[in-house]
């Protein structure tokens, strides 16, 4: 597709402060960064003729990024998702409804360069995007029975049927610890819409199989719009999320740094 057919690809990174587990978990320090400042970087690095902004509830993030001339906006401390702060962001940005607005976590800052281009590419030249998300095969039979590992079942052209945190698609025949892993794949938490979507979808409320699963890519599902889902070949890092997740993330930065050093 030639580069006049692409449709424009705006970035939001939410970062919201509060966190049960990891209070103020944007602003912890990562070898030295912190951690919003880290996905930030790996961000701009990936897709850098990209507009990329921050999407935050709390003040303290915006003094961090603006120290670092980092672009962000204040969001509505009640939005109950990432989502819903990147929505905001695109409507007050002022941004087209054919643009794509992809959604990266804040809570990636190991998400891998190849896997970002490869999305924003992937989502600027499908004409047919409404919603697209990634996939990648389930590497352990341990994973499949894990509810924190979200399972996709997609048709022929790779549109989702459906998302759950049950092991689908289910092998009546077949033991549980049996079943073939090729069957499954589990989903990667990142999100591209066309910004007319984003609109639709943050309008509406949340349908009962998403309080059901705790998953609001189902609201796309339920609503009748297709989301594309970009098969990749292995899941990437692990995000942040325990004590332990910053102790793992902060000695890999720690050694690149040594390294480079």
């Amino acid at each position: 597709m030639s580069s006049s057919n692409r449709s424009p690809v705006r970035v939001v990174i939410p970062a919201r402060y509060g966190s049960t587990r990891l209070p103020g978990k944007p602003l912890i320090d990562l070898g030295g960064r912190p951690m919003i400042v880290r996905v930030y970087d790996r961000v701009t690095h990936a897709l850098p003729e990209s507009s990329v902004i921050v999407a935050t509830d709390d003040q303290r993030i915006v003094d961090v990024l603006a120290a670092r001339d980092i672009r962000c906006v204040m969001t509505d401390p009640a939005h109950a998702s990432g989502t819903d702060r990147a929505a905001e962001v695109a409507r007050r940005c002022g941004w087209r409804e054919d643009d794509v607005v992809l959604n990266v976590q804040g809570d990636e800052p190991l998400v891998p360069d190849a896997l970002l281009r490869s999305f924003a590419d992937y989502c600027a030249s499908a004409q047919a995007l409404s919603v697209a998300t990634v996939a990648s095969p389930v590497s352990d039979v341990a994973l499949v029975r894990d509810v924190n590992i979200v399972k996709v079942v997609t048709d022929q052209m790779n549109r989702a049927l459906y998302f759950s945190r049950a092991a689908i698609p289910v092998c009546r025949d077949t033991r549980q610890d049996d079943q073939e892993l090729p069957v499954f794949m589990r989903h990667i938490g990142m999100y591209a819409y066309r910004n007319a979507v984003l609109q639709t979808l943050t309008a509406s409320g949340p349908c009962e199989i998403e309080r059901r699963e705790q998953l609001e890519q189902l609201r796309a599902l339920w609503l009748g719009v297709p989301i594309l889902v970009m098969p990749w070949a292995e899941a990437p890092p692990a995000g942040v999320d325990t004590p332990e997740d910053v102790a793992r993330v902060s000695n890999l930065f720690r050694q690149a740094s040594n390294e480079r050093s």
